[in-house]
């Protein structure tokens, strides 16, 4: 009987917890302010309006949630562009000094979904925890 437990624990935990991809492949350049994401373009803007932010974290590997963004370093700004609304594009100042506008593709969510792997585990327990009662119950039942 415990064989079959701990085969059941080990099944459950291979097949109902989520497993984490190692690195990620991005489509594009982009930036994240304001939990919505923007598509770096190549266009310049010379019509820069004041700062909004800045990036505060960087990977080219994972995502993250905040002002993020996968090819900007940390500490690179974002700025308002005059006559354009900040739900439409921003200006984002590269190294050189030069501001290349990055356009809204869509709401970035990343980080504010409930936590699978959370739910994922509770689950298993609940099932162990209901499994581990029902065995205890029927050996004293026998006795």
């Amino acid at each position: 009987m415990k064989h079959f437990l701990v085969g059941l624990i080990v099944y459950l935990g291979l097949v109902i917890m989520p497993t984490q991809a190692l690195a990620t492949s991005w489509a594009y350049p982009f930036v994240v302010w304001d939990n919505s994401l923007y598509i770096v373009t190549d266009q310049e803007v010379t019509d820069v309006g004041e700062r909004i932010g800045q990036v505060t974290r960087y990977s080219d590997m994972e995502q993250y949630g905040g002002n993020f963004s996968n090819v900007y370093e940390k500490g690179t700004n974002y700025y308002a562009i005059k006559g354009i609304p900040t739900y439409q594009s921003i200006a984002v100042k590269e190294k050189s000094g030069r501001f290349v506008k990055a356009d809204w593709e869509k709401e970035y969510t990343y980080g504010s979904a409930f936590p699978v792997g959370l739910v994922s585990m509770v689950a298993v327990l609940i099932v162990i925890g209901m499994i581990l009662i029902y065995f205890t119950r029927r050996s004293s039942l026998r006795q």
